[in-house]
């Protein structure tokens, strides 16, 4: 082996045949590192250059002590996270993203590997607070997913007060965007794509802050040199109206589609049948922020690590619409791949683009 193999930087990536996971482990791999991929999903990227693609478990404690021991990572990036709109099995959600996480954490700990940065999510709320949303605020999440990664915080920060040395940088991130995403998003690009109406649920003046995925991996980089324990929020800056949002996409894509409204009440009532039913992709968190305004307060990352975005809402929800259009028919036959990587089925929802 050369001098220069023993001198690459290694990392694990948990989670990188996923979205996120992926354009990270793509950046890093570009960056130099040399990537290690955890993920129950087969990796796309598979023999590539610096990657070593392991399909498996991060609840397998064995498998976990076995890559720590043949590599000798400088930091973690924990990415991996089940979804409820991909996921019947509450147990399965709940484990993966709770003991999860805290198996991966002590498996770097035993190893020695004293960095690790977890991503972690805007659904720890389902309302709105009238101003950005501060690191000091207290989560209070109404559904499975979000109390998970509510918990697997709490697992991490238990480690962490028994083990100082240990070092854990949580990014709470709201909804990741870029060329790619797909997901519940495939559900408004196809309504645009096809002309129809986007509706929103009120007057539409409610503003939901998205992170640009290339800003997001900006910070995970930055977080692997800092020294300390920390909690960060992050997100776009001048969070359009939603109307808006969708106004400027349609515009852009050149298509006929144009934004309407649905009266705020009975449609939340109607979606919360759906769920009830098992009918639709959108559950408690979606129909609790469907008209509501959320966006994160960013001092804290801007000011210890530096960072600050470079897309607004607008400009990457373009670039994921985008690639919607150039990608569409192959998009809707992925099946083996991670659920921001696919298009959500639309059940129910496919009436009301019927009747656009």
């Amino acid at each position: 082996m050369s001098k220069e193999a023993f001198n690459t930087p290694e990392v694990l990536v948990t989670g990188a045949s996923g979205f996120l996971g992926g354009v990270l482990k793509r950046r890093l791999l570009e960056e130099g590192f040399a990537v290690t991929n955890i993920d129950l999903v087969r990796d796309e990227d598979a023999g590539a250059e610096g990657l070593t693609s392991v399909q498996g478990d991060i609840r397998d404690a064995g498998l976990l002590a076995r890559v720590f021991a043949e590599h000798r990572f400088e930091g973690v990036f924990h990415c991996a996270a089940m979804l409820a709109h991909d996921v019947k099995d509450d147990s399965l959600l709940w484990t993966s993203n709770v003991d999860g996480t805290r198996l991966v954490a002590e498996a770097a700990l035993a190893a020695g590997v004293l960095r690790m940065v977890n991503i972690s999510s805007n659904c720890l709320w389902a309302e709105g607070f009238g101003r950005p949303v501060t690191e000091d605020d207290e989560p209070a999440p109404v559904e499975l997913y979000g109390r998970s990664k509510l918990q697997a915080e709490r697992e991490l920060a238990a480690i962490v007060e028994r083990h100082p040395e240990f070092k854990v940088v949580t990014l709470r991130c709201p909804t990741i965007i870029d060329s790619g995403r797909l997901g519940l998003l495939a559900i408004l690009f196809e309504f645009i794509e096809d002309g129809k109406k986007v509706w929103v649920v009120g007057d539409g003046s409610s503003r939901y802050q998205f992170i640009y995925a290339q800003d997001l991996a900006t910070a995970c980089l930055l977080c692997l040199q800092y020294e300390e324990s920390n909690l960060f929020h992050i997100g776009s800056d001048d969070v359009p109206t939603m109307r808006g949002m969708y106004e400027s996409v349609i515009r852009a894509a050149g298509s006929k589609s144009r934004v309407a409204s649905l009266p705020r009440k009975p449609t939340v009532a109607m979606m919360q049948l759906a769920h009830r039913l098992k009918v639709s992709p959108l559950g408690p968190y979606h129909y609790r922020m469907i008209a509501e305004s959320f966006v994160f307060d960013t001092q804290r990352i801007r000011k210890e690590l530096g960072w600050a975005p470079t897309l607004t809402n607008e400009a990457m929800m373009l670039r994921a619409f985008s690639y919607y259009s150039e990608n569409r028919k192959a998009i809707h036959a992925r099946t083996d791949v991670s659920a921001h990587s696919k298009a959500a089925p639309m059940g129910v929802i496919r009436l009301l683009k019927w009747l656009s």
